[in-house]
């Protein structure tokens, strides 16, 4: 199984319930986003349904920064080394997953400290490594420390820090991607649609002994002659 494949089937029941959370509340707690966000802020409001405290906070928000250029950059790497561009559909960062990490960091500030030292123990490793920031090592170097903190069972004791930041690292970046219209499509997820219905087949009908009159055939709309 791909790395893709196992990080989408460790989300998908995460996601799901999230999204059936959500969408349990009743309409009377909802409101405009438009309407009651902070008219003076120069934020976008968002398109979002939400209850006029969730619109006010979610705009209180988006108008901090919390990591660097740098981080930020640092971040967009990783989160593109945990989901790369495939065949099927876009990258984290394409999906926007640093700008969810950043805004989740601030909606829930007991990630700020663990992110942030993550961050520091990264370039502080590269730099002992390679002499230089995480940022700026070759792909090789950057997949070289990586490989030592990926994965749990096989890491050293000394990496101990580095694998607790890349779990936070790699379930944020899973939740944002899972979340996002390019992630949502490439768990193939279509929505309710509408279905066509001809009515029953005649093999049915025959078996039982039964047909349409030709009352019910004329005044019944037929999809396969898109009448």
């Amino acid at each position: 199984m791909k790395r893709r494949d196992s990080i989408k089937a460790i989300l998908v029941g995460t996601v799901a319930s999230s999204v059936l959370v959500d969408a349990c509340k009743t309409a009377d707690e909802k409101a405009n986003a438009s309407t009651s966000a902070d008219s003076s802020s120069t934020t976008p409001a968002s398109t979002i349904d939400r209850t006029k405290v969730e619109a006010e906070i979610e705009a209180k928000l988006m108008a901090e920064t919390f990591f660097t250029a740098h981080e930020m950059a640092t971040i967009t790497i990783l989160a593109d080394i945990i989901i790369p561009k495939d065949e099927v559909s876009g990258s984290a960062s394409e999906a926007g997953v640093p700008d969810f990490i950043e805004f989740i960091v601030k909606d829930m500030p007991q990630n700020k400290t663990p992110m942030r030292g993550g961050l520091r123990w990264l370039d502080l490793e590269s730099s002992k490594r390679f002499q230089k920031a995480f940022k700026d090592c070759t792909t090789q170097q950057q997949i070289a420390i990586v490989d030592d903190i990926a994965y749990p069972e096989k890491a050293k004791p000394e990496m101990k820090q580095g694998v607790a930041f890349f779990n936070l690292m790699r379930n944020l970046t899973s939740t944002g991607f899972y979340t996002s219209e390019i992630g949502v499509k490439d768990l193939g997820y279509m929505g309710n649609r509408p279905n066509q219905w001809n009515g029953v087949p005649d093999d049915v009908l025959k078996q039982y002994g039964l047909a349409y009159t030709e009352k019910e055939l004329k005044e019944c709309v037929s999809f396969d002659t898109k009448a």
